[in-house]
């Protein structure tokens, strides 16, 4: 019962404050007052080198934490994320007199927690139960099929479909490796063809890269990446030598796969459908008009809604079955409100040396694939693709801006764009923040029991052994 209140208090929350301001009268009377009280500040200075501490603070935090800080983090972890951020938010409004970052830092919060809110909801009503014997062959089949999946309903809402019926496959044999293989081959590389798989490729297809550009330049390096993470994963797979059957070795299996709570899928095409309608392109979508751009929550409005509809008509055994909880999602809330809140000024230093005449001399393949996905890695994934975008485009001076110039930006230096496209993506999977699903995941794993590997065990383990020689091959292959 608590559960429902505290989801009526968070969707009551957001209707009031992000809905009803967006498609009142007075919208654009409001934005020009914030315009008139941003322009009247004069130009903004710099954020200073100092203020990136708040960002490495939280990420060490999360990183150790768990580790050594264990009952305090996990009472306290909301509270250390929301100052960090306050403090960073407060600073550009008082000391630095610029309002402009900390909306558009709000805006992209909203956009993302609603995003993968209303689809971790939505999703919990599926149940999807797969009867045959947990192999190495099976999982790969899986995997792959996720990896496909997640071109189509997104990463995020191919993991929230995907995890649990994985973790129950293998329930008997489950160990960390699966599910981080799980979000490598799912979470991130497989969404890689299409701009509603991953979120830099939406961004990028909302500026003017074409609906099948990522398709056409990224279909090879993706068939390479999940060809080389499947072998991978069946090596680590085949040798574990757990039971494989809770039901004995007389069990016998039908290999059908079922599915129940066939509505929830209208619920989730709902909300994918939701991510296109942005107002700038779309120019009947209500919006408030601020920096030369449209900002509408019309979509969250729509996800939320669809996300409350979808919970109050799921029944209670399929969501006893999902072993359904509002934890994951809250943790990731909180958390990646205070990354949000504290990356501004990591992702403004590095998008402003990108474009200056020292950082573009830098410009090539090479240095936006590697930058762009060690960015990728520990800041959110979608900025650091619009950054090097942006540097990118300003070093064959286009701007970023034009719909016409980023898709001829697109055709001419595809290269270029290709080395952004697989570094955000792709790299994504190399931390547990480098991508919105990764967290999401490990808590759901959590919550199902499993003992998962801390941040620096996560990377130290599996991603500098497994994923580092990837990024290395795909480099040679593509960019060298």
């Amino acid at each position: 019962m608590s559960g429902k209140i505290a989801l009526k208090k968070i969707l009551a929350f957001f209707f009031c404050v992000f809905v009803l301001v967006p498609i009142v009268s007075a919208q654009d009377t409001i934005m020009s007052v914030l315009l008139f009280v941003d322009a009247t500040s004069g130009s903004h200075p710099d954020a200073p080198m100092w203020l990136v501490i708040p960002f490495v603070l939280l990420i060490s935090m999360i990183a150790a934490g768990p580790l050594f800080l264990e009952h305090f983090w996990h009472k306290y972890y909301p509270v250390v994320a929301i100052t960090l951020a306050a403090f960073v938010e407060i600073y550009y409004l008082v000391g630095l007199h610029n309002i402009h970052g900390p909306v558009h830092s709000l805006a992209e919060y909203v956009q993302f927690i609603s995003l993968l809110a209303a689809l971790y909801i939505a999703s919990a009503g599926i149940i999807i139960r797969i009867d045959r014997q947990a192999t190495p062959i099976a999982n790969v089949i899986l995997l792959i099929s996720g990896a496909v999946l997640a071109n189509i309903v997104g990463t995020t809402g191919a993991s929230m479909l995907l995890i649990r019926p994985f973790m129950q496959l293998n329930r008997s044999r489950i160990s960390a490796y699966h599910v981080v293989f799980f979000i490598f081959i799912v979470s991130n590389i497989g969404g890689a063809l299409t701009p509603i798989g991953d979120p830099p490729l939406f961004l990028g297809y909302l500026r003017g890269v074409s609906f099948f550009w990522p398709f056409t330049h990224n279909v090879f390096p993706w068939l390479l990446a999940i060809t080389f993470l499947s072998i991978i994963f069946y090596f680590f797979d085949k040798r574990n030598k757990k039971q494989r059957d809770l039901g004995g070795p007389d069990r016998e299996y039908t290999g059908k796969v079922t599915i129940a709570g066939y509505r929830n899928f209208g619920w989730l095409g709902l909300i994918i459908g939701a991510v296109f309608l942005d107002p700038n392109v779309f120019s009947w979508v209500p919006a408030i008009h601020y920096d030369g751009q449209k900002i509408s929550f019309l979509r969250e409005v729509i996800m939320l809604a669809t996300a409350l509809v979808s919970y109050r008509t799921t029944s209670k055994s399929a969501l006893e079955e999902n072993q359904f909880t509002f934890e994951p999602i809250r943790e990731v809330a909180y958390l990646f409100i205070g990354i949000f809140g504290t990356m501004m000024p990591a992702l403004e230093l590095v998008g402003k040396y990108a474009s200056s005449a020292e950082g573009a001399a830098l410009i090539s393949d090479d240095t936006l694939y590697w930058f762009t996905g060690f960015l990728s890695g520990f800041l959110d994934n979608a900025p650091t693709y619009v950054n090097f975008l942006t540097a990118a485009m300003a070093s064959k001076h286009m701007d970023v801006n034009s719909l016409a110039e980023v898709n001829n930006f697109s055709i001419v230096n595809g290269s270029y764009l290709t080395a952004i496209s697989l570094g955000a993506v792709f790299f994504g999977s190399f931390t547990y923040i480098g991508n919105g699903p990764n967290f999401m995941v490990k808590s759901i794993a959590e919550e199902m029991g499993l003992q998962m590997p801390g941040f620096f065990g996560y990377i130290f383990r599996y991603s500098i052994p497994v994923l580092i020689p990837l990024f290395v091959i795909i480099w040679m292959v593509f960019f060298w």
